[in-house]
């Protein structure tokens, strides 16, 4: 997700840019992989609106560097699909987003930063639909995550067994990261909306 600080989804956006899904119907539907990626993506846009984790999630990735979608599949992959990473998935999840992280998303968000202090109406402009573009790419990432390793489902779990993997999921992922107040805030909201569901 992106935003200003490199990671905010602008809420003027929506969830479905011009074009994207066109990008999306390659994928091939006979394995499920539009629909993991779409259900991944509304976790995430769900998740991310909630209280103070736009802000965790940045901080971790600005100050951490730690991926925002890897972070969101993690916790994803845990409270809604019941499964705990290991160390060679997190491996393989890092090289898949790898390519699309290194040569559009992340020249795409400094360049887009780099444009926040112009006050120039068309610069401004251009930002925005540099945003779009940043957001689009961030949704194909989804998708490839979710095609990766989505597909496997534990049996039903209840609410805290799924708090659980994605706790496990968190902190495999932020490794000496994990026990940082952004972590805990990440936590402590995923478990509030596993209440609720």
């Amino acid at each position: 997700m992106q935003g200003d600080s490199g990671g905010v989804l602008p809420r003027q956006y929506s969830t479905k840019p011009a074009g994207f899904v066109d990008v999306m119907h390659d994928q091939d539907p006979a394995n499920g992989a539009s629909r993991l990626g779409e259900a991944f993506w509304r976790f995430s846009l769900t998740f991310y609106a909630r209280p103070a984790v736009a802000e965790a999630l940045l901080a971790l990735q600005n100050r951490a560097e730690h991926n925002v979608n890897i972070v969101l599949f993690g916790l994803w992959l845990g409270s809604v699909r019941g499964r705990y990473l290991t160390a060679t998935d997190l491996s393989r999840i890092r090289e898949a987003v790898k390519p699309l992280d290194t040569v559009v998303i992340t020249p795409l968000r400094r360049l887009r930063q780099g444009l926040k202090t112009d006050d120039d109406a068309q610069m401004q402009a251009l930002r925005r639909r540099m945003a779009g573009v940043e957001l689009a790419a961030e949704r194909v990432v989804q998708y490839r995550l979710a095609a990766c390793l989505g597909g496997a489902v534990a049996p039903h779990l209840a609410a805290d067994a799924l708090a659980a993997a994605a706790a496990a999921n968190l902190a495999l992922i932020l490794g000496e990261h994990a026990a940082l107040p952004q972590a805990a805030v990440l936590r402590r909201e995923l478990a509030a909306l596993l209440r609720r569901h």
